[in-house]
């Protein structure tokens, strides 16, 4: 909500905090079913929470908002939504592949289930044999 703040009412500012809050956790619901790796739920919770948080910007923002009967500034909202997400995407894609490339970015089935400490760092993060 804090983009939005100057620009909507309390009631509103509410309203945009709830559903984008709503759409993250559902997200992050739906993300566990699938077999996407995305370990802190970044895009379900700062993507898609600042996704809906732009678009009812648009929508309630005092004197130009979409509710106010002037549909430009959501238009404009949607149009920027589409070409940084095509930027985004086509940044993170390629950078993801020139560092695959020079440091392999997945690790093996064996390496994850021994644990990342071991078999990238040689050493437990918490050694807790002795604890008991």
């Amino acid at each position: 909500i804090t983009p939005a703040a100057g620009f909507v009412n309390a009631g509103q500012s509410i309203f945009i905090g709830f559903s984008a809050s709503m759409v993250s956790y559902f997200a992050v619901r739906l993300k566990s079913r699938t077999s996407i790796d995305d370990t802190l739920d970044v895009f379900p919770c700062h993507g898609l929470g600042g996704i809906v948080g732009m678009i009812l910007t648009a929508v309630f923002a005092e004197q130009s908002g979409a509710i106010y009967g002037d549909a430009t500034l959501l238009l404009y909202h949607l149009l920027a939504l589409v070409i940084v997400s095509l930027f985004t995407f086509g940044g993170s894609y390629l950078l993801y592949k020139v560092t695959d490339l020079i440091l392999p970015m997945r690790v093996t089935e064996l390496q994850e289930e021994r644990g990342l400490d071991i078999t990238q760092h040689g050493e437990l993060a918490t050694d807790i044999r002795d604890s008991y």
